[in-house]
């Protein structure tokens, strides 16, 4: 019979957390809050799979899923040359994706605040969410070595969930609401 390994390793209780390969880092490194990120985000993507029953969509979130699995890895594997399993082809797929749902919806003229529907309001919680991983994949790569695949694969889904966000409104009925300007 297979043991079965243990969620608790108790080698982080010191704040301390280890890399791919085993290299220990503080868990309020730059590389940590990189891939700490990109875990966050793939939970927010989850959860708005979870809520669909659009099967184009389903695809779109669980290739990007998986994406941010091997991003996540690569982050968190110090030295690593390129992020393996991302590929060029993976961003073109966002983005003919991006062109669709925009091509569903009505131009934009002006920044719009999210919210709307309760779903796309967690589509835009996601994009925030995923803007702060680009940013941190980038402070990252102030210091290290980085495939420039990953910021442009995270940057290309932070567009993907504002077309999502307000694909999801324009489906739901409910109209962007515009900035207002004091």
């Amino acid at each position: 019979m297979t043991k079965k390994s243990l969620l608790y390793t108790r080698t982080g209780d010191t704040g301390t957390t280890s890399l791919v390969g085993g290299q220990r880092i503080g868990k309020d490194s730059v590389r940590l809050e990189a891939y700490g990120t990109i875990d966050e985000l793939n939970s927010w993507m989850g959860l708005l799979a979870a809520e669909t029953t659009d099967s184009a969509v389903t695809d779109i979130i669980y290739m990007a899923q998986n994406r941010l699995f091997d991003i996540g890895g690569y982050l968190a594997t110090d030295g690593a040359e390129e992020c393996r399993g991302l590929t060029n082809a993976h961003i073109e797929r966002l983005e003919e994706s991006i062109d669709r749902l925009d091509a569903a919806v009505e131009p934009m003229h002006c920044f719009v605040l999210p919210g709307g529907t309760a779903a796309s309001a967690r589509a835009q919680i996601a994009r925030t969410v995923c803007r702060r991983a680009e940013r941190r994949i980038i402070a990252l790569g102030r210091n290290a070595a980085l495939d420039e695949r990953c910021v442009r694969f995270v940057n290309r889904l932070s567009d993907w969930l504002f077309a999502y966000a307000r694909a999801l409104n324009s489906a739901a009925g409910v109209a962007d609401k515009p900035w207002q300007r004091d």
